[in-house]
């Protein structure tokens, strides 16, 4: 009878794959920023669609097309945050999760006009995940749910 010793650390596609998810997580969070920069652009646009606007109510309604948008990257990378430490620590579901993400990451780029930003995150989303299922990855999330 033979005994797998359940590896301490994790594997270097596990390591590759969390590094993935942290860089793809810093670079949605730049295309998020980039929405600050272009307040003349939203407030051009605002204008546009709605001609009858007063001043007032259109820097209102610029500085929530801004922070809406932000909030919103905020929390989501809070939570990639929190699932790529989980998945570094072998938890299956939080490879799962990380995954759904990125597939719901890349039919929003077909949906939708994404930046370079969006398009550079997801791919590197896509390939963190693909390393999160590669045959060390496996083994390493099986062992730690054997010791668990």
């Amino acid at each position: 009878m033979t005994t797998e010793t359940v590896r301490a650390n994790p594997p270097g596609t596990i390591i590759a794959a969390f590094f993935g998810f942290l860089v793809s997580t810093v670079s949605a969070i730049a295309g998020a920023l980039f929405v600050l920069s272009a307040r003349d652009e939203i407030a051009a646009a605002l204008r546009r669609d709605n001609p009858s606007l007063s001043q007032d109510q259109l820097d209102r309604l610029t500085l929530v097309a801004q922070a809406v948008p932000v909030a919103i990257a905020g929390v989501i990378a809070l939570v990639y945050l929190w699932l790529s430490f989980k998945l570094k620590a072998g938890r299956n579901w939080a490879r799962v999760t990380l995954t759904v993400f990125t597939l719901l990451q890349a039919a929003s780029l077909v949906t939708t006009q994404a930046s370079w930003a969006g398009y550079v995150s997801c791919g590197i989303a896509v390939v963190a995940t693909v390393l999160s299922y590669l045959a060390p990855s496996n083994r390493y999330i099986a062992g730690v749910r054997r010791a668990g």
